[in-house]
């Protein structure tokens, strides 16, 4: 996307002024001027925003070939089911600046909780209406990021989904029926990458957070992981036929449900699980797993290694995207250890203190900066406004 129109504009009324251009540019014999305004007036300006844009070199996070750390919180709602409902876009603004002052490059949002707001389905799972405050919200949230430079993962859906007394039934649906997941498909997940896959400030699209809990839990439905891993793939494959920039990732809980290690469960979201259901378009373009301290004793502790040791795969980018300091360990702690040990970043739960893992505002400050002060450049790459 190349925003060249304000350029273009000042060059040609600076033309027009000095006499070299008029509207309709007659010669002096009244015949037509040689030279046109595209001769004259070849200037095109790629603006930071048009650079601002996260791609994928191996590994690595990439913004204009320069590497990109995920410097990130989680802020996942001011007010549960904030889009299309009471969305108030000063609290944004406002949290969004305070955390680009402290070196925040990404934030990690809840675009949906639970329920029938925004989104609507009838009882059989099918889609019954987007409403258009639901759009209008996320548009303005959109505008506000690009404004602080904050890179955006939308989380889609959460496990939520399925506990929920009054609507669990038409949420499981969208993955156990196949008519219902094609209407979900079709009428949200490719609506939504057609209208922000090309937006420079989105990080990547979170499909779902923790759907461990999904396969776990009887309050949700303990439904199939074999049904999880299709609703993934089908998605992701309409995402990258949508937009094939669009980057795609799943809020896995628990490394156990990432990781091909033949002592865990296995890896739902692997290219030979995602290509199984969803053909060549289907695998996920990074790895963004939750770790907390209860995990340790079962999983060990990902800041004290690296994504390979921790049992990823190393075929993607990989960063925590959620986390917390329990345990004795500091957040700062677990932002350089991460960083040191070759993690492309973290995202701690939660900047806003809204449920019961928040870290107080001074350790999400310390830890933050940290890092911006040990790799600006990467935080950073387009450098700070």
């Amino acid at each position: 996307m190349i925003r060249s129109g304000k350029i273009c504009g000042i060059f040609i009324s600076a033309a027009m002024a000095s006499g070299l251009l008029t509207a309709c540019s007659g010669g002096a014999d009244g015949g037509t001027a040689e030279t046109s305004i595209t001769e004259i007036i070849q200037v095109e300006e790629e603006t930071p925003v048009d650079l601002a844009k996260v791609t994928i070199e191996g590994t690595k996070f990439m913004v204009d070939g320069k590497e990109l750390i995920i410097n990130g919180v989680n802020t996942p709602w001011e007010y549960w089911n904030d889009f299309g409902g009471s969305f108030d876009a000063s609290f944004w603004d406002q949290h969004f600046a305070d955390l680009h002052d402290i070196g925040v490059n990404s934030v990690r949002v809840w675009v949906n909780c639970n329920s029938m707001v925004g989104i609507k389905l009838k009882e059989d799972g099918t889609v019954r209406e987007i409403t258009e405050k639901h759009w209008q919200d996320i548009d303005k949230l959109f505008e506000i990021a690009e404004q602080h430079q904050i890179y955006l993962m939308p989380t889609l859906l959460s496990f939520d989904h399925f506990k929920d007394k009054s609507y669990a039934k038409r949420w499981r649906l969208t993955v156990t029926d196949d008519t219902a997941m094609q209407s979900y498909i079709d009428n949200y997940v490719k609506p939504f990458t057609e209208r922000y896959g090309d937006d420079p400030y989105l990080l990547g699209i979170d499909l779902m957070n923790e759907p461990d809990w999904v396969i776990e839990n009887e309050e949700c439905g303990r439904l199939p992981i074999e049904s999880l891993s299709k609703y993934f793939a089908k998605c992701t494959a309409a995402i990258h036929e949508t937009n094939p920039e669009t980057l795609v990732t799943v809020g896995v809980g628990m490394v156990k449900y990432n990781s091909d290690d033949p002592k865990y469960v296995g890896n739902m979201v692997s290219d030979e699980k995602m290509k199984e259901y969803g053909g060549e378009n289907a695998c996920l373009d990074f790895y963004s797993t939750h770790y907390y301290n209860w995990m340790k004793s079962y999983m060990g502790c990902p800041y004290d290694m690296s994504p390979t040791d921790f049992g990823l795969d190393g075929t993607k980018p990989a960063f925590l995207g959620e986390t917390s300091a329990e345990g004795g360990e500091t957040l700062v702690g677990a932002y350089e250890k991460s960083y040191n040990n070759g993690w492309n970043g973290v995202m701690m739960w939660c900047s806003n203190n809204v449920e019961k893992h928040a870290d107080n505002w001074a350790d999400i400050e310390e830890a933050t900066k940290r890092i911006e002060e040990l790799a600006p450049e990467k935080v950073f790459p387009l450098g700070k406004e």
